[in-house]
């Protein structure tokens, strides 16, 4: 299928590795320009070099997204350098579980801010394209109530919410809004391959507990991601996709 993405713009957040790799270069296969930021210079360069040479154009910047300076001036610049902007996912998290001040406030910072932040500084330039999509990463713990409850499940359902209004306050502006929802998903350097590193326990039994037998992989959800950013999903807004092998229960 011809997703139609060819010679559109693109904008990944954490686009260095994992999911957001996996979907930067998902978009790049399908033709579009990328732009991407993630906190590790190193990694930004092997990953815009990577998506270059799919036959696209490219580029990248190191920095925190929870700097909200940094990241309305890199949405401003990738859509200039890319000459304008399409679709824009918000897939930055910090991955803080936990029930302290520090999560809470990292959590807030990181996950549901940069999203607010990259969304106001993506508008404008959303509002000349004739396909216009956004796309927040939230997560099944933001679904459904499991062992990340406190800040991170909380943040996350917050951002299933904020997608949801989103998709009401922006669809006269030509632009959809949706949310993906992965589950477990495993990939070198990820929270899962540390989880089983470090807490064999918890890995086991989260394992145990996915009706597959495994974990899904960065791909399986950027397939996902990539459908709902382009224009055969031009029905398709205020959706949340949970991408998670029949993990969750909740109807």
């Amino acid at each position: 299928m011809d997703l139609g993405l060819k010679g559109k713009h693109a904008l990944i957040t954490g686009g260095s590795k994992g999911i957001g790799r996996a979907v930067a270069q998902t978009f790049a296969d399908e033709g579009a320009n990328v732009a991407i930021c993630a906190r590790n210079a190193g990694d930004v360069t092997a990953a815009v070099a990577d998506l270059n040479a799919r036959g696209v154009k490219a580029c990248g910047r190191a920095f925190d997204v929870a700097d909200s300076a940094a990241l309305k001036d890199w949405v401003a610049a990738s859509a200039a350098e890319l000459g304008g902007i399409d679709v824009l996912v918000c897939n930055v998290s910090a991955l803080a579980v936990g029930d302290s001040e520090e999560t809470w406030d990292k959590t807030f910072r990181t996950d549901m801010m940069h999203t607010v932040n990259a969304v106001a500084a993506a508008v404008p330039f959303l509002e000349k394209s004739s396909c216009a999509s956004i796309v927040l990463i939230s997560s099944v713990s933001g679904f459904e109530v499991d062992f990340a409850a406190g800040s991170y499940g909380a943040i996350k359902a917050a951002l299933i919410h904020y997608a949801k209004g989103l998709s009401r306050q922006l669809v006269a502006k030509g632009i959809r809004v949706n949310c993906v929802s992965p589950g477990n998903t495993y990939f070198d350097g990820g929270i899962w391959q540390t989880i089983e590193k470090n807490v064999p326990d918890l890995f086991a039994s989260t394992l145990k507990v996915n009706p597959t037998g495994k974990f899904g992989t960065p791909q399986e959800v950027a397939n996902g991601v990539v459908f709902l950013s382009s224009p055969v999903a031009s029905r398709i807004s205020g959706a949340n996709l949970v991408i998670d092998g029949a993990l969750t229960v909740a109807v």
